[in-house]
């Protein structure tokens, strides 16, 4: 089914649309059961979680599975992704990361953060499909998003609250920008762009898992990422010769401008056209 010129603008404006149903039940169950099988078979150790009894200790999240892992390749390169973002960004994306996350009962979330920050994609940004697992709902530790964050910087990152994060870093948010939940049912992919802030909170049901098929994608116009991306694949599966861009660099800071905050990257004097909504 062609994407509509709605999601394409929602997209554009927003910093992010969804593609509700994409994939089926069917497909959605034999993924949560292969990785349910991989968390019982392969030994694994992710995020510096040394607590035995944090949930996430059990269920660490799984990176870059499609590396060794067919199913989770044939996922990353599915036509049906290709299709959305080949219509979202104008162009068909390369392809260079995957993550399961189980979030099970009780796990902390993730704190606010940007993709971008991470991947360094040069020029340009990177985009995710985020596609869910289990119905997502607050009560499980939802994604949430910041509408219109996509068209700020890269911000600079301070300490997050451990209690409730399984990262230690997160961005600060001015007036006027706030964080809405997004309930997805199993199947729902959510494509987002490289700069908006997103994260989630804990799971706080009492036996509801919260899994999530992750995979990052960089715009076709690029021609570097952070060295921990490579190799860079074509949506057919075939690796590109891709450059390296270095993990670093000035990031944004949120000043006050004649009553409106502003994101200026730090150490460079240049006012920045991206300006937060004023509250009434």
């Amino acid at each position: 089914m062609p994407v509509s010129a709605t999601r394409i603008s929602e997209f554009a404006t927003q910093g992010f649309t969804m593609a509700r149903g994409l994939f089926s039940l069917d497909d959605v169950k034999q993924l949560r059961e292969h990785f349910h099988w991989i968390n019982e078979n392969h030994r694994r150790v992710s995020d510096n979680i040394t607590d035995a009894s944090d949930p996430l200790a059990k269920y660490p999240r799984v990176g870059q599975p499609h590396r060794w892992d067919k199913t989770s390749l044939n996922w990353m390169i599915d036509p049906r992704l290709k299709a959305w973002m080949t219509a979202i960004l104008g162009r068909e994306p390369y392809a260079v990361q995957t993550m399961f996350y189980y979030k099970p009962p009780g796990a902390r979330g993730q704190a606010l953060h940007q993709d971008q920050f991470y991947l360094r994609v040069e020029p340009g940004t990177c985009v995710a499909a985020w596609m869910a697992v289990d119905r997502c709902d607050e009560e499980n530790g939802c994604l949430f998003v910041v509408p219109g964050t996509h068209n700020i910087p890269v911000l600079c990152t301070v300490d997050a609250d451990t209690d409730v994060s399984f990262v230690n870093d997160t961005v600060e948010l001015p007036p006027g920008y706030d964080p809405i939940p997004l309930i997805m049912e199993p199947g729902d992919v959510l494509f987002f762009n490289g700069q908006l802030v997103h994260g989630s909170y804990p799971n706080t049901s009492a036996d509801r898992f919260r899994c999530a098929m992750i995979g990052h994608y960089i715009v076709g116009e690029a021609e570097a990422v952070a060295k921990w991306y490579h190799p860079v694949l074509r949506m057919d599966g075939s690796e590109i010769d891709f450059g390296v861009s270095e993990h670093g660099g000035p990031c944004g800071v949120w000043v006050d401008r004649d009553g409106e905050s502003v994101a200026v990257l730090e150490g460079i004097e240049t006012r920045l056209e991206h300006r937060s909504r004023r509250r009434d």
